[in-house]
């Protein structure tokens, strides 16, 4: 069993040092590592040249965001299993090693995802959640992958921080290129994990496959925790479009009530505006209106799809 770990990157050295340094001390070596650059970050493309590892292989995009990132690595990698982690990450020791054994176990497991332990300025953040990487039947997502607790269990949806393919599984499939955004593009995972699932594979989280997550600043409009309303419309287009593109009628029919009356924090609803203005104040009511036109603008490339 061949594994390929693909890791885009756009202008973070020494978070791409950090985590190719934890590469070399894998107990189980990958048989490649694929390192997808802009043709504009010279920095990057420096390192790479000079980097002396033979494992290491440099692929270059012409476009910004991170599925055109996504597309290129994948479709460049030669292994059995497809391991995809972000520059900022720092996979532990026995990371690979791991995966491989989930493969080798469950000839039907099409992807798998671990735990991210995110650490903001060198402090971790702590949580436990046993619900991790679900989608409900009205199309609520639940993450909660980077404080997951417990055993392997079957999920419907992995984070791109931590998780891999069987390439049988992603056989035909890739990142969607409608998704909206220059940089990280939200949700991005969604599709592609639920069209594994519709594959009739098996999705899986173990919280003992781990990797340090330390995000690193985005050179687009997603600063993260910072409010932006471009970054806001681009994660309510991505994730509205994404449901409704993956979902039946029922579910569609029952998340678009749900976003309209609920909603979630970082996308609000009406029920959410009346709990977040008390704490944000005109800030509710912004994110408010930018999450429903980006939602609109969802529902118009979901659209669009199914007419091309």
């Amino acid at each position: 069993m061949r594994i390929s770990v693909v890791i885009p990157t756009f202008k973070r050295v020494d978070s791409l040092t950090n985590c190719l340094d934890g590469l070399s001390k894998q107990q189980r070596q990958p048989d490649e590592i694929i390192i997808v650059a802009r043709d504009t970050d010279q920095e990057t493309i420096d390192l790479l040249s000079h980097s002396g590892n033979t494992l290491l292989k440099s692929v270059l995009v012409y476009r910004s965001g991170a599925v055109a990132a996504y597309n290129a690595g994948i479709k460049s990698a030669f292994g059995d299993i497809i391991v995809i982690t972000d520059d900022d990450t720092v996979p532990y020791p026995d990371w690979l090693a791991r995966i491989e054994q989930h493969y080798e176990a469950d000839s039907q497991l099409g992807g798998l995802g671990g735990k991210d332990w995110v650490y903001h300025a060198g402090r971790l953040e702590y949580g436990e959640a046993r619900s991790v990487g679900k989608l409900s039947w009205f199309g609520r997502m639940t993450g909660n992958h980077h404080i997951g607790i417990g055993a392997p269990r079957e999920v419907d949806i992995l984070k791109g921080a931590n998780m891999s393919f069987r390439r049988e599984a992603i056989a035909g499939i890739n990142f969607d290129e409608r998704l909206r955004g220059n940089g990280a593009q939200v949700h991005l995972e969604i599709g592609v994990s639920l069209l594994v699932k519709q594959g009739g594979w098996r999705l899986r989280y173990d919280p003992s496959v781990c990797v340090n997550h330390y995000p690193a600043e985005r050179f687009d409009e997603d600063k993260r925790n910072l409010f932006n309303e471009t970054a806001c419309m681009n994660m309510a287009h991505n994730e509205t479009y994404m449901i409704l593109k993956h979902s039946n009628a029922f579910r569609r029919m029952m998340y678009v009530m749900w976003v309209i009356t609920v909603g979630s924090s970082p996308s609000p609803g009406l029920l959410q505006l009346i709990r977040m203005v008390p704490r944000e104040g005109v800030t509710a009511f912004r994110k408010l209106s930018t999450t429903f036109r980006g939602r609109w603008d969802g529902w118009k490339t979901w659209i669009m799809s199914i007419n091309s």
